[in-house]
């Protein structure tokens, strides 16, 4: 059984980021570990896309016969969606905390 721990791991260890997205430069200081959410949102984009066409190639490759297995299909494909959802979510709850927050009175 594959838990959620070994799919994040598996996910992160295949990101593939901008570089410099562990640090921010602001003026002509780098903050280190400082992440603005704009940058993490296109970098978990990136990573889907990625993750999405390493899961077009693996099935490509099965469809073909080149030597790509069922199962490598079937892990590639479920990293993407496993990323895809992950990403969906993070927008779907900046978005309700967006409309929390315009929803207050003051």
């Amino acid at each position: 059984m594959i838990s959620a721990a070994s799919i994040a791991s598996g996910i992160s260890q295949t990101s593939t980021s901008p570089a410099g997205i562990s640090s921010k430069v602001v003026g002509n200081t780098e903050q280190s570990g400082a992440l603005d959410f704009g940058d993490l949102l296109r970098g978990s984009m990136g990573n889907v896309d990625h993750l999405e066409q390493q899961a077009r190639h693996a099935v490509e490759g099965l469809m073909r016969g080149t030597g790509v297995d069922v199962h490598e299909a079937l892990i590639a494909a479920e990293k993407a969606n496993a990323a895809f959802e992950l990403t969906l979510s993070m927008r779907n709850k900046a978005i309700q905390s967006y409309q929390s927050i315009m929803s207050m009175q003051f």
